[in-house]
């Protein structure tokens, strides 16, 4: 079947038979109910993030197991603690095609909706907090400091280490966490929250494409109401049961490039410090001490940068070292997928 007509065809919600399709090649599944035994995950409203995870899990392995092609592996089955990094390992040793972590969201807000993660650094803090609120459990498992080589969930700079390791799956990650994505927002009509990057330890040491799937917000009533019944799972298995099939599709007739199909957009901040016609080599002395510059020229103007940065947070911080190292008026920038990008029409997005 042609790829990009198959791809259409679901963009627009046509609907499709479940069961009724065939995939040619075999393909092995690793589904992961994120949480469970000592670590409830998140209770909203009452409501148990693990055995909401666990049951729309096995639910989304009975559906796909009825294809024989594809292989379903589960890191749990019942209401036991497993930890991260044998997670991935259960994933790595059967050479699985596609990792999905499967979790339930929570939020101070009466915030509502689906979203799907893959691997990378954060755009904005809210997507740091919900990888930390995620990799918190590492505190639950023994000896995590040497399991995890001093990873830290409540430092941002810990999550630079995990994003080189799942650069080569990226891509396909992507594309996964994006069938997933549009058959909530087009199969069950959930707002979409759409495809995001961030630092989630369970992904880090998967070698394969990996996503992880926050199937909506327990701390929301009724989306909590939703999510822990049967027919709220049933929904919610349906529609990753279905968007995976139409991913192993995909794989089974690849385009030339996955590239044109999603992307994530990419923000970049950084501070600018001065402008001159005068182009001084970029060395701290002749910056008031400061390091991690860089230099564009813009027509005869040559524009000093100081600090690189994926956080908007991070970005204030590194414009206040900048203002205290004498440049007082040097102001945030912001870049987005390589193009100049309006920061209050960002701030305004987020």
């Amino acid at each position: 079947m042609n790829f990009y007509r198959y791809f259409w065809i679901f963009l627009f919600t046509i609907n499709f038979s479940l069961f009724s399709q065939s995939i040619d090649s075999n393909f092995t599944l690793v589904i992961d109910p994120g949480h469970g035994g000592k670590d409830p995950g998140n209770t909203g409203n009452g409501y148990l993030e693990k055995k909401i995870a666990l049951s729309i899990g096995l639910k989304i392995g009975e559906r796909l197991k009825k294809y024989k092609n594809i292989s379903v592996i589960y890191t749990r089955k019942t209401d036991v603690f497993v930890d991260l990094y044998r997670r991935a390992k259960i994933a790595n040793d059967v050479q699985a095609d596609l990792f999905i972590s499967i979790h339930c969201d929570a939020h101070t807000s009466n915030a509502y909706g689906a979203g799907t993660f893959v691997l990378g650094l954060h755009a904005n803090e809210r997507n740091f907090k919900i990888a930390q609120k995620e990799n918190s459990v590492i505190f639950l498992e023994d000896n995590y400091q040497q399991k995890y080589e001093g990873f830290d969930p409540n430092n941002p700079e810990s999550v630079i280490s995990l994003v080189l390791m799942q650069e080569d799956y990226l891509d396909k990650s992507i594309v996964a966490a994006n069938f997933i994505q549009k058959s909530f927002v087009n199969r069950l009509k959930r707002r979409d929250r759409t495809v995001k990057q961030a630092g989630f330890l369970v992904l880090r040491n998967t070698f394969m494409p990996s996503v992880l799937v926050e199937t909506g917000f327990l701390t929301n009533k009724k989306e909590g109401s939703y999510l822990n019944s049967n027919k709220g799972q049933n929904e919610m298995a349906d529609a990753i049961s279905e968007a995976i099939i139409n991913y192993f599709e995909a794989l089974d007739n690849p385009p030339k490039s996955f590239e044109n199909i999603t992307q994530i957009d990419k923000y970049e901040f950084k501070i600018q410090i001065s402008a001159s016609k005068r182009l001084l080599p970029l060395k701290s002395y002749n910056f008031n001490g400061l390091t991690n510059l860089s230099v564009k020229k813009v027509g005869s103007i040559h524009k000093y940068f100081f600090g690189l940065t994926n956080s908007y947070d991070e970005a204030k911080k590194l414009l206040r070292k900048a203002k205290s190292s004498g440049y007082k008026s040097s102001f945030i920038v912001l870049e987005k997928n390589g193009k100049a990008y309006d920061l209050d029409k960002y701030l305004s997005e987020i």
